[in-house]
């Protein structure tokens, strides 16, 4: 009965070692992965800009363009620009400001997050002063996968003022041959919007703090499996 107890006991903790293990691995390989792409983004950011040719051209292939720079020459539509609330920049709320730009010499219109204003807290509804040139400008930017979506009751949304922005959804709202982008404009601030964007980190260092985790719970399974099965029973049979 006791050898079969040890041997459950063995199997248990071999079981214990071997599960916590493999799930550390696994946590240190999404780690890496995340460090990759977070390589690869670098490494675009650093690439010659795309020119406008070349984003128009790229039509529905856009995933290679992410996070390259971009020269943009274009009209403000300035009638559709969206107010997102619940933004921070430099740990305060306020508001993205989101305006298309019509593309020069071409139908399509770019989605551009221009930056970041301030909101006014006793009038929540009251629209901050927003400056926004007419006629044609051009403007440097980085090109983005569009607002990251906060949480939002299931209702649509109307008005300048939004949660979240959803390209397809605004596209039919507005009629607007959108593309499945948008532009992070950068630069110094202007018309009153600050762009010290937030710098996106890999997060791999959530994954690897895991890994550690399980592996140091690996080590506590084995160390205990030795202690209990082995040493013990060994200083009992030395001291009997």
């Amino acid at each position: 009965m006791r050898s079969l107890r040890r041997w459950i006991v063995a199997i248990a903790a071999a079981l214990g070692v071997a599960a916590t293990l493999a799930l550390g691995f696994w946590q240190w390989g999404r780690a890496q992965q995340k460090l990759d792409l977070h390589q690869a983004m670098t490494q675009r950011q650093r690439a010659p800009a795309v020119a406008q040719a070349e984003l128009v051209g790229a039509g529905a292939n856009i995933a290679p363009l992410l996070h390259r720079p971009v020269k943009l020459r274009g009209q403000w539509l300035a009638g559709h620009t969206v107010y997102l609330d619940n933004r921070q920049m430099n740990g305060k709320p306020g508001f993205y400001v989101v305006t298309p730009l019509r593309l020069a010499d071409h139908p399509a219109v770019v989605l551009v997050q221009r930056g970041w204003l301030q909101r006014n807290f006793a009038q929540r509804d009251q629209l901050p002063t927003l400056g926004t040139p007419g006629g044609m400008v051009e403007i440097e930017g980085r090109l983005a996968p569009p607002p990251a979506k906060l949480y939002a009751f299931a209702s649509e949304e109307r008005g300048s003022i939004r949660q979240n922005l959803d390209i397809a959804a605004f596209r039919t709202e507005t009629g607007l041959p959108l593309l499945q982008l948008s532009v992070q404009q950068t630069g110094a601030a202007s018309e009153g919007l600050l762009r010290e964007w937030p710098q996106v980190s890999s997060g791999a260092d959530k994954n690897i703090g895991y890994a550690v985790q399980w592996w140091a719970l690996a080590a506590l399974i084995a160390i205990l499996y030795v202690w209990f099965q082995h040493v013990v029973p060994f200083r009992k049979a030395r001291s009997a």
